[in-house]
């Protein structure tokens, strides 16, 4: 199983522009070290740790189901990351690989990717399947917000 703080990413503040860490599970919604505004937080999860990356997460999580060879996902996956950013400390975005992943596959019936599940509090409140333009998906992600 990974380590959730040795799989940390880096990102850069977009207000003040210092790089933070954050893991790929935690408590709370990650903030700034320096100016403590909410940051985007993205990451990864897989058959071992999806409980502790998504379920256990405060805030509502966006489930990206993709594949490396899979052309639509590709295409999907930049729009996905912006709009993480757009609404940071108001969602987090997790990657599974299918490929990597076959229980969480089979677990949430992935028949075609990309295919997005919001899970808020460990439950599922929505998913579609398929790609879609960044507007499309802007929109969807806000109604599952709102719900």
């Amino acid at each position: 199983m990974r380590s959730p703080t040795k799989d940390a990413r880096v990102v850069s503040c977009s207000t003040c522009g210092r790089r933070n860490r954050l893991p790929r599970a935690d408590s709370g919604i990650p903030r700034c070290g320096q100016c403590h505004q909410p940051l985007p937080w993205v990451t990864e999860a897989g058959d071992d740790d999806f409980s502790e990356v998504v379920e256990a997460a405060r805030i509502p999580v966006l489930v990206d189901f993709w594949a490396p060879w899979c052309g639509p996902c590709r295409m999907v996956s930049p729009a996905l990351e912006q709009i993480a950013a757009e609404r940071a400390g108001r969602l987090k975005l997790v990657e599974v690989n299918v490929d990597e992943a076959p229980r969480l596959s089979e677990r949430f019936t992935v028949r075609a990717i990309p295919t997005l599940a919001m899970i808020d509090q460990g439950r599922v409140v929505t998913r579609r399947s398929g790609a879609a333009p960044a507007p499309v998906l802007r929109e969807w992600v806000d109604h599952a917000l709102a719900a």
